[in-house]
Order: structure tokens, then sequence, then C-alpha cells
């Protein structure tokens, strides 16, 4: 089998909209420190990476078990062991693959910003070595999690800010080995959670507002209003993140065609999800299969 960049049993993977990350870039709060790629690998037989050019992102990845490799330009290639975490700056080359023998899983996690250099720097310590211990912690895993099921949700402001919160507690306690207190009480309005998950759960449906307002007992104007408070976006627009959302999932790790992942989707008109798609993502969904193999 040869080696692949992507496609292992029970993987996870998001990656934000350009135009999600062009936001961050603006927001006061979110300029110094965003996410623009989040996984999880699990036993990534023949998984592999070259970029001659490097990132625009700086890359982490952390392995809980099984061993892979890294190897920077003109460096000699280095093993990663389970319990160690690898730290790949922006631009410099690369490569790195998962143990032919014993495959890693891996937890990983690309960020950007303005304070990104900084934050990286904490992660290579005093000996600005890129492959460091970090002893396994539940805690950690729970961190990670909460940012990849906030952005799971959709990518209002409020999902963004928490998610960063969690990510630097994941990476904080990487750096220094502590145990950091990551809770967030969160003052969302229970209508909204519920109705977000109402869409979730049908994402292969195609949902009118009137429905979703019913959901969760509210008028149709009423709640199309609290939405738009509450996320910063309309109901039917956040619901088309997500679809685009697991459209991406469908296009990274399926061989369907594009007409059956809009059906999957609920959108009826593979054309209307064309446009739909390269509106929110930027690029089409064809290019988006043939960029990401």
């Amino acid at each position: 089998m040869l080696e692949k960049n992507e496609g292992f049993q029970g993987q996870k993977v998001i990656t934000l909209p350009p135009s999600i990350l062009e936001a961050c870039q603006k927001h006061c709060l979110l300029a110094d420190f965003y996410i623009s790629d989040i996984g999880y690998y699990p036993r990534a037989q023949h998984h592999y990476r070259e970029r001659n050019c490097g990132t625009e992102q700086y890359i982490l990845i952390y392995c809980v078990e099984g061993r892979g490799w890294m190897e920077t330009e003109g460096g000699k290639q280095m093993e990663v062991h389970p319990n160690e975490y690898v730290i790949l700056p922006s631009k410099i080359p690369h490569r790195y693959g998962a143990s032919k023998d014993s495959p890693w899983t891996i937890f990983w996690v690309h960020f950007n910003g303005d304070k990104a250099a900084e934050i990286s720097s904490l992660l290579y310590g005093e000996n600005g070595a890129l492959v460091k211990h970090a002893s396994f912690s539940d805690e950690r895993i729970h961190w990670f999690n909460k940012v990849y099921t906030l952005l799971e949700s959709g990518y209002r402001t409020e999902n963004l800010l928490m998610a960063n919160i969690y990510l630097k507690s994941f990476l904080v306690s990487l750096a220094y080995g502590e145990r950091v207190n990551g809770k967030w009480l969160s003052q969302e309005k229970k209508e909204i959670n519920d109705s977000i998950e109402f869409m979730k759960e049908n994402l292969e449906n195609p949902l009118a507002l009137e429905e979703i307002a019913s959901h969760v007992n509210l008028s149709k104007s009423h709640f199309a209003f609290l939405f738009k408070k509450n996320t910063g976006y309309t109901p039917i627009v956040y619901f088309n993140h997500l679809k685009i959302q697991r459209a991406c999932q469908y296009l990274r790790f399926t061989d369907h065609r594009i007409s059956q992942i809009a059906q999957n989707v609920g959108i009826d008109d593979a054309y209307y999800f064309s446009r739909l798609f390269s509106k929110s993502m930027g690029i089409s969904p064809k290019d988006y299969r043939n960029r990401k193999q």
C-alpha cells in the first residue's frame, strides 16, 4: 500500500473556511492566535506528509500511541514516540509520517496569528527541540476534544474564542506539564444551543427556518432575531456552514460523486451546492478534493 496523506478509520478533521480566517485576523481578540485546521488520526497507517515550502501556519502534532518520525530541511530524521509532540515552525520545509510497523495515533492542529511564534517558542523549550516529551493527561485530551466540539458546532465568535482558550490550555499543558483549569461557563441561551444541535442532527435535510424555530418553540421572527444576536449569523447561513463542513468531510474521505455529496447534505441542486461551497471555502468542491489528495 502506498503512503497517503489522509483517510484513516475514526479520523476527525475540520478546516476553517478562508472567510472565517479573515474574520479572525481582523478580530481584536483572535488576531493574535487562531486555529486554521484541527484533527485526530487514530492508528494512521501509511500516513505521510511532505511540504517542500512548509506551511503558512505552525503545526503541532501530539502522539499518544504508536510511533512516527519527522525531518526538517537539512536535518536528521527524528523518531516520535508515545507521549511526545512535534512543533513545526511556519515556512520551514518538512516531512513526517507514521511508523510502518507501529503507526502513530495523533492529535494535531495548525494555528497562526500575530503571537503564534511566541506561543510556539514555549513549546520548543529552552533547548529549541522540535520533538518534546509530555506525559499523557486525560484532561489534556478533554481540552482538545472541547476545541474540536466547539468548532464542529459552527464558527460564531463565541465558539472561536472558547476554542482558542481551550487550545491554549492544551498547548500550555504540553509546554509545562501542568494541569490547568480549562473550564468555561457558557451563558448562551439554551434555545440557540438546542437549535444548533437540531441542525447538526438534520444536515441531510433541507430544513426551513420555520422548522428550526418550531423545534425550540419560538416564532420564526423571534428565533431569527435571537439566533443572529447570539451567533452573528442568520440561522440558514449558520446551517449552511455546518452543511459545508460536513461536505468537506465527504470530499476528503470518500469517493462519492459531488452530486451525491450534495444530496447527503440536503441540497438537491448540485450546481447550487457547488456555488454555495465555493462561496464558503473559496474553492470549488472538485478543486478542494484534488488539493487534499
